[in-house]
Order: C-alpha cells, then structure tokens, then sequence
C-alpha cells in the first residue's frame, strides 16, 4: 500500500501559483499517495497560524512531515509558516533570491502580481477569449469568425470544447470550433464558412472506441453513438483534414493541458496573459 502523506500550496492570494507548481513536483512521486490542500488568502498573521494548526494537525494525523509550498511574500507571514512541523519550500524565495543578486535590484515584494485584476490588460482579455469561445462553440455562430486566433475543427465529442476554453483562460487565445458532420464527408471539401480561413485551423481527432465511449454517455443506444458510426466519422473527418492539409492531433491519450501547448506550438500562436 502507497504510503499517504499531507500536501498543502499555501498563499497570500488565490494559490493558483503555488497549486500549479506544488503539484507538477508531486507528480513526479508516483509511489506516494499525496493529500493535496489548497489554503488561499492568508494575508496575516491571525490567519498563518491557524493554517499552522491545520498543517501540524495533518502531520500528526499522518505520521509523517507535511509538503508546504508557500507563494507568501509578506515577512512577517512567511516566519509564521516557517515554523510548522513540515518540509515549507518558499517557492518565491528558492528563484527571487538569486534573481535579485543577478540583476542588482530588489523585487517588489507584492502581493498578488500574477493573478491580479490590477494587470487589466491581461484580466479583460482572458474575459474576453472566454466569452468568444462560450459564443463561437460548436460552429454556433460564423459572423465574427475571422477575429479568431485559432479554429478548431473535428467530429463532436472529440475534446474541441474543452480545448477552445483552456486556451482563453491559460493563454488568452480567442477559440472556435467547427464540427465535421457527415455532409462535409460526402464532397471532402471544408463548410464554405472554413474554406477562406485555412490559415486559422486546426484539427483535432480521436480513437473510435474512446469516441464511442463519450457518446455513449451521452446519447446511449443512438446511431450517433454506435461504434461503427464512430469509425466512420473519423476515418472520414481524418481524409478530409489530410485533404484539406489541416494539421491535426489525437486527443484521445492527450491531456488538455498538452493539447493546449501543442496547439499554441505549432499553429505559432502568440500568449496574450500569464
């Protein structure tokens, strides 16, 4: 059995820094079952010590050290937390320090600088890639098409969605999606609204059994869902993005995340927030 041990991504803020780290370390410790705990805002000092008491509660009720990776920059806070029985790694301080002594000045120290809506450029935009991608999903809407960073296009429930909202809010990218529906299939020619756009697009495809699988779930017994219609659809919407020489990805062993990177590698996108 996994040994189990208490993690926490502690912060003055959201904690989306410290999560986003925290957990990418811990992933590379498969052999250990990890109790992960976000403790966002703690701000002061009252605060620090009762997420103190939490982490030691989670020490002793393990047997064992909790992981504390702290995004805190307030001094006062930071000696606080310093002094839980656990391993605290100062996320912040490991890279700021040496970067201080590297460009002869000293951080600003402020809290909240990367997820911040004092940042109203970044903030606006990730806004506004959001409401596009909510309003150009699953070929809803064609009059704005031409605003968009990247199109994504391939049969429905191949993760085009999911892939189109991860771009807005991670990179401010504004996403579309177009489904390939069987009437494409039968001239393997684009929809006339995708032709002039050859430039912004990029597919996305999937294993027939997996896409059975989500259809499944979502349409039970249907002819939408039957696996040979599953097969059918890709192999076709395959044809027509080679065709058509649209650059596409299997989504069916890719994460999101990866999806995302990879789209914004080789479409040569440009990320507009952090």
């Amino acid at each position: 059995m996994a040994p189990r041990r208490s993690a926490f991504f502690i912060s003055d803020r959201t904690g989306i820094t410290a999560e986003m780290l925290g957990h990418g370390l811990l992933t590379q410790f498969d052999q250990i079952e990890f109790t992960e705990t976000t403790l966002p805002f703690v701000d002061n000092v009252e605060k620090a010590l009762a997420a103190v008491d939490e982490i030691n509660a989670a020490g002793r009720r393990d047997g064992l050290r909790p992981l504390v990776f702290s995004t805190l920059v307030d001094p006062a806070i930071i000696d606080e937390v310093a002094r839980a029985e656990a391993l605290v790694l100062d996320c912040f301080q490991i890279f700021i320090a040496p970067m201080e002594a590297e460009l002869g000045v000293r951080s600003s120290h402020a809290v909240g600088r990367s997820h911040s809506v004092a940042n109203g450029a970044g903030y606006f935009r990730r806004i506004d890639a959001v409401n596009y991608a909510l309003s150009y999903d699953d070929g809803q809407s064609t009059k704005d098409l031409d605003n968009a960073d990247v199109i994504l296009v391939g049969v429905s429930r191949s993760g085009k969605t999911p892939t189109c909202l991860y771009l807005a809010l991670q990179y401010g990218v504004k996403a579309a999606n177009y489904p390939l529906i069987p009437e494409d299939f039968g001239t393997m020619k684009l929809p006339g609204v995708l032709s002039r756009m050859r430039g912004k697009l990029f597919g996305l495809t999937i294993l027939p059994d997996r896409l059975h699988q989500i259809r499944s779930e979502r349409r039970p017994g249907s002819q939408y869902a039957a696996l040979a219609n599953c097969v059918a659809e890709v192999r076709e919407a395959e044809a027509l993005m080679r065709n058509e020489t649209i650059p596409y990805l299997d989504t069916t062993t890719r994460s999101i995340e990866e999806l995302a990177s990879t789209i914004m590698h080789q479409a040569s996108l440009q990320r507009h927030i952090y």
